[in-house]
């Protein structure tokens, strides 16, 4: 697969966010490329004119503006990333999401990161360093076969439940998010429990991957009635190992 990596100038990098006080997106666009991903939406707005998952913009001078903006606005809560993976391997290269980190945890600002990458754990040491570091794993099913579906360029499944371990073995508050949730789910409860501090159930909100269910027979799993039983199975289950769990559907 062919990326196009551009450099670029952002005007802005500590934003306001829906979901957190803050979000901190190193990049625009992500080459993990997952077929049901909401943040294709910024495609429109970006100038990205390549498939989804074969360009990236890079933010160069996403530490420096991070380190002014910070000192401006009222500390609370911030995602990173919200539109991207700020793991993905590109990261390898540029190293802007643990340059930012370090700011944020120099300032004592809650963190809180999502991401499929093992890559995460080349920033162990620093993760450990703040009390304010919640990490969440993006783990849609216990299956590989059905994350290469939908995933065909991410981590696969035991990378990234290998790499929750070894972050909470080191005393760092994770957890997961079942999101969106796919056939296969049910099996994470097995391989994920004693290892997390809680998790987040998501359905399927966007048409995006409606292709993928349609070429390879699986409609049925995208089927409201689909979301409710097995979401509120793997709660179920959650519950019974003592292990909090959200649907927020």
């Amino acid at each position: 697969m062919e990326l196009t990596i551009r450099e670029a100038h952002a005007k802005n990098i500590l934003t306001a966010s829906k979901i957190y006080d803050y979000t901190v997106n190193p990049y625009t666009g992500c080459t993990h490329g997952c077929h049901y991903c909401y943040a294709r939406f910024i495609k429109r707005f970006s100038g990205i004119n390549e498939g989804w998952g074969r360009s990236v913009r890079v933010k160069i001078n996403a530490p420096e503006l991070l380190a002014r903006e910070i000192k401006r606005k009222k500390k609370g809560e911030v995602w990173i990333s919200g539109v991207c993976d700020p793991y993905q391997p590109i990261e390898k290269r540029y190293k802007l999401t643990q340059q930012c980190l370090e700011i944020l945890i120099d300032n004592n600002w809650h963190i809180i990161i999502q991401t499929k990458s093992p890559l995460i754990l080349r920033d162990i040491e620093l993760l450990k360093s703040s009390p304010n570091m919640d990490v969440y794993f993006t783990i849609t099913t216990g299956n590989d076969k059905i994350r290469r579906l939908f995933e065909p360029d991410a981590p696969p499944v035991e990378e990234r439940i290998n790499a929750l371990k070894n972050l909470y073995a080191e005393g760092i508050r994770t957890h997961i998010m079942i999101a969106p949730l796919l056939i296969g789910a049910e099996t994470l409860i097995a391989k994920v429990k004693g290892n997390i501090h809680s998790v987040l159930i998501d359905r399927m909100n966007y048409h995006y991957a409606d292709w993928v269910y349609r070429k390879y027979r699986i409609e049925w799993a995208k089927e409201e009635s689909f979301f409710r039983q097995k979401g509120t199975e793997i709660k179920r289950l959650f519950d019974k190992e003592g292990i909090p769990c959200t649907l927020i559907f």
